[in-house]
């Protein structure tokens, strides 16, 4: 038994997810863990260092978290061949040249999504990994949260019958700033700063939508920018100029009908932030970021529309919790194990650069649906052949 060491370049994890879904629930609890155990009893063991443009934030992250490594210069890391893996959670808008950096450098390329700013650089990106030949692979991480993975679990078992539909809700309340501190940066609400909900969310739904139901063949999108101004974190007022709510319609292989509402200005009423209701010829189900429940054909009760009496029914009673029947890890954590084995092992890792390119390809498309008003097919991905 050994210990495999990849050093890990981790770039841009200053900000709230990199901080705390990257580095400190998924990096350094596998480190705390005693690393990701092998078939064969080896262990691998993440050794990161912490890179970034600000060093008084990187500083103050490493000696927090005990003394990490910490570095202003990309390009000195990138030199050093301790470091195999490069991870990278900076603002879209700065991810593809580091990434090109990286791959120049032969590092194996680990990154959040979206991948770039646009279809075409993503596609670049993932044709430059595939001509360096160097393992890559993109942030799923709502894959591996307990609700969607128990709807998975559903989906496999035929559950459903034939599916028919689906209805997401995502979105909440995000303060403007003014009488309360906005839970968002200031930047997702500025075209020009990479900001706006399509962009954010439909990278996510497009790789939710494939791995669960099926294939996204075209897309119906309505945007909105329903709050004009907000209040940036230095308490100056701005234009909004991205979009912070978006109505969708996705229509997958098979004709199942996907309806999606995502927004920052919606109060919720409902189990979770994330809802999404299956129905199915033979039951249906309704899964949120944890829990999932279900109705099958045989306990569906049978309402009769009749405005003139009180509702006689519960129907939130009328349905059935699926069990854990599992441990649920963090869902960074897991796609981060997955990913240091293929690094190591060249076991299989289905979400690279090119199907992170596909999450830019359906907000670029969402966005043009929205601007010509109408519905957009969305053609299939394929990186060139012998790049």
């Amino acid at each position: 038994m050994s210990t495999v060491t990849v050093g890990i370049i981790m770039n841009g994890v200053t900000g709230r997810m990199g901080t705390n879904q990257h580095l400190i629930r998924s990096i350094l609890a596998i480190r705390n863990q005693g690393g990701v155990p092998l078939p064969n009893g080896d262990t691998i063991m993440p050794d990161p260092i912490l890179v970034g443009r600000q060093e008084h934030k990187l500083k103050a992250l490493a000696e927090k978290h005990g003394g990490l490594r910490w570095s202003t210069d990309l390009d000195q890391c990138l030199a050093d061949p301790n470091f195999q893996l490069y991870f990278d959670s900076q603002t879209t808008q700065h991810r593809a040249e580091s990434i090109k950096k990286a791959i120049k450098a032969g590092k194996h390329i680990y990154c959040e999504k979206p991948t770039a700013d646009s279809l075409e650089q993503s596609l670049e990106l993932a044709q430059l990994a595939k001509a360096a030949g160097v393992k890559n692979g993109v942030v799923q991480d709502k894959l591996f949260l307990p609700g969607l993975m128990k709807l998975k679990r559903l989906v496999d078992s035929g559950f459903f019958g034939k599916i028919l539909s689906v209805r997401m809700e995502f979105g909440y309340w995000v303060f403007e700033g003014d009488w309360q501190p906005g839970q968002r940066p200031s930047w997702n609400y500025r075209q020009e700063d990479g900001g706006g909900i399509i962009v954010d969310m439909f990278a996510h739904w497009r790789y939710v939508l494939d791995n669960l139901f099926g294939e996204v063949r075209s897309i119906s999108c309505l945007g909105a920018t329903h709050v004009p101004e907000r209040v940036d974190e230095q308490g100056k007022r701005y234009r909004c100029t991205a979009d912070d709510s978006a109505y969708a319609t996705f229509l997958l292989d098979g004709g199942i009908v996907v309806q999606a509402n995502s927004s920052w200005t919606v109060r919720v009423n409902r189990d979770d932030l994330l809802s999404i209701q299956v129905d199915g010829t033979e039951g249906s189900a309704v899964a949120g970021l944890r829990d999932c429940k279900v109705q099958h054909r045989v306990n569906t009760p049978k309402p009769v529309w009749n405005p003139d009496i009180p509702n006689p029914f519960n129907f939130f009673e009328q349905w059935q919790e699926v069990p854990d029947n599992q441990p649920f890890d963090n869902g960074f954590k897991v796609q981060w194990e997955l990913f240091l084995k293929h690094v190591v092992t060249g076991s299989p890792f289905p979400w690279d650069l090119l199907e992170g390119a596909k999450g830019t390809q359906m907000s670029e498309l969402g966005l043009q649906s929205w601007r010509e008003r109408r519905w957009v097919d969305i053609p299939e991905l394929r990186l060139q052949e012998g790049k």
